[in-house]
């Protein structure tokens, strides 16, 4: 049976939300952190402009989207709103004349020649971006990020480029229902962040967890927390639909 809850009104898109933040607090608490450190960043991949709108009816003004066609087309659809678009999802270097213009926030930086790409598109857009280096925690075939040794210097070629603003890195952890193994990924992205840290004290943010896993990402120090179907309801769609853009 599917746990999650897929809202038929405003009101319950509001109570999903609340409890989540809710259940942020909770954790926080628990574990001493401040939850107002924690930032919950609601992925909308899939869902129509519509829908988006009515997240933004019910207090949300941040949207994740994993394929920049796709965030581009709501973008379009919701210019009378101040909408703020993060980009979550891997981005090949000849779509990043759809992202520059709109996108916030990158969370999937993983090579330099993306870097260098952005950086030149931003220059002509006159825009800077906040970017996340995404490493690549479990060592999977089929996920993208930099191996965690090839983060920091990544970080310190790009400090080439004047339009992009690395604040923190992010990660999928392993899908698994071992939660020792998804708490390694977790652990690791937070311990690379101290290590680069030292270097580059402004590299601070962790986007890490996701609706299946975020209680754990907060407990080992997550910042950004990338949720989608417990706010929104099920997929329809597998997981798989997302790793490739």
């Amino acid at each position: 049976m599917n746990q999650y809850h897929t809202p038929n009104s405003l009101r319950e898109l509001q109570q999903n939300i609340e409890a989540i933040q809710q259940h942020i607090a909770t954790i926080c608490q628990r574990v001493g952190r401040d939850p107002a450190q924690v930032r919950l960043l609601p992925v909308t991949k899939t869902l129509p402009a519509q829908r988006v709108a009515q997240a933004y009816a019910a207090g949300l003004s941040c949207f994740g989207e994993n394929k920049v066609l796709e965030a581009k087309g709501k973008y379009e659809a919701l210019q009378h709103l101040p909408i703020r678009w993060q980009l979550i999802g891997h981005l090949q270097s000849n779509k990043v004349k759809y992202m520059t213009k709109f996108i916030d926030e990158f969370h999937a930086l993983d090579s330099l020649r993306l870097a260098e790409k952005l950086n030149q598109r931003l220059l002509l857009e006159q825009r800077q971006l906040t970017v996340f280096v995404q490493v690549n925690t479990s060592n999977e075939q089929s996920k993208f990020g930099v191996r965690p040794e090839q983060a920091l210097p990544l970080i310190e070629q790009c400090q080439a480029f004047s339009q992009l603003n690395i604040v923190g890195l992010m990660t999928l952890a392993i899908h698994s229902q071992n939660e020792v193994e998804v708490r390694r990924c977790f652990q690791s992205l937070r311990q690379l962040r101290e290590e680069i840290q030292q270097h580059y004290p402004n590299v601070q943010r962790l986007s890490m967890g996701m609706s299946s896993d975020y209680e754990i990402a907060l407990e080992e120090g997550a910042t950004d927390i990338r949720v989608g179907q417990a706010i929104f309801g099920a997929r329809a769609l597998p997981d798989s639909y997302y790793w490739s853009e």
